[in-house]
């Protein structure tokens, strides 16, 4: 099972709580702490994703700060892999490697240990979040794991906003998969 079925997708998207004019008026807010509290749908997204990525032989999951965190860390367990974390400047503890990129009211900063990939020779990584909007952090964090030494086989993203076409400019570096596009 590598992709989803209609029906699949509709217990998904069914899971996920949408809250209109958050965080501010226009936006459809996508919140998926609605998601992953619902044992079920919980239970069924990791399981599909640890059937999907069981045979790309990964070495690491790299996840980003916050909600990547939780996808990343239970698809790594299901694995029996590394989660490696992607935190915003100043928030790891040792010697660190940066990209920064532009958002659309300014600029940001993440961040990776040096050493993150260091305990395996060319290193396997599939990037994991929550949501794919622009594409901006997303295209910061394919990029930082290549600087880090490690190869970006894929990334994936719970719900992609496909109106914002960030998993178009993600593809020019890095095959994406999306379980919701929205």
């Amino acid at each position: 099972m590598t992709m989803l079925t209609p029906a699949q997708k509709d217990f998904l998207l069914n899971s996920i709580r949408v809250i209109n004019d958050y965080p501010k008026p226009g936006i459809v807010f996508r919140d998926i702490t609605t998601l992953i509290n619902n044992k079920d749908a919980f239970n069924f997204t990791i399981q599909h994703l640890k059937e999907r990525y069981a045979s790309y032989n990964l070495d690491f999951i790299a996840g980003f700060e916050s909600r990547g965190f939780i996808f990343g860390a239970a698809l790594a367990y299901a694995l029996n892999i590394g989660f490696v974390p992607i935190r915003k400047k100043g928030k790891l503890p040792h010697t660190t490697i940066a990209v920064k990129y532009t958002l659309e009211y300014g600029f940001s900063e993440i961040e990776i240990h040096i050493d993150a990939f260091k305990s395996v020779q060319n290193p396997k990584v599939l990037l994991i979040d929550d949501l794919i909007a622009t594409g901006g952090t997303a295209i910061a964090g394919a990029n930082l794991i290549k600087q880090a030494g490690a190869n970006c086989v894929e990334s994936c993203f719970i719900i992609n906003l496909q109106d914002l076409q960030g998993a178009e400019l993600l593809r020019k570096i890095t095959p994406v998969y999306t379980l919701l596009d929205i």
